[in-house]
């Protein structure tokens, strides 16, 4: 059970970190720097799941996380087992951004619609106001404006 609560865990700090560098405002400028999305070494950076396999590459061995294990011995073995646990960890990583993104987009919507309100508030008050600006003074609700002295 740890060792699925490892693989999980780290599969997270790998969506989060390669989400943060894609993304964020933070990479901004380095993301900028390398061309952005229309050069090869730009999209590197600006892509979540391009990222994510170089940040599992160097967390697997830091983190001990090796959930797949083959029968090759050796150097070979190793490099194996390091390489194909990191690409485990950048598939549950992206099962994981895709979550990520419904909970994101859900809150999105949410801001949304607080805007669209605020907007339709906003709208009333200048409609209110310009109606009654077109009123009789008796009838307005507000005192005019202070006469200037």
């Amino acid at each position: 059970m740890t060792d699925l609560f490892q693989l999980f865990a780290v599969a997270a700090v790998v969506m989060g970190i390669s989400q943060t560098i894609a993304r964020e405002r933070i990479f901004a400028s380095l993301r900028a720097r390398l061309g952005g999305k229309e050069t090869w070494c730009g999209y590197l950076v600006s892509c979540p799941y391009c990222v994510s396999h170089y940040v599992a590459f160097v967390l697997v061995p830091l983190t001990g996380t090796y959930p797949i294990r083959v029968v090759v011995g050796g150097w070979v073995g190793s490099v194996l087992s390091w390489f194909l646990s990191s690409v485990l960890l950048s598939v549950i990583a992206a099962f994981f951004r895709v979550l990520f993104w419904f909970v994101d987009e859900s809150q999105g919507l949410v801001r949304r619609r607080q805007r669209t309100e605020e907007e339709e508030i906003a709208t009333k008050r200048v409609i209110r106001k310009q109606v009654e600006q077109q009123l009789p003074p008796e009838h307005r609700t507000e005192s005019p404006p202070p006469a200037p002295h």
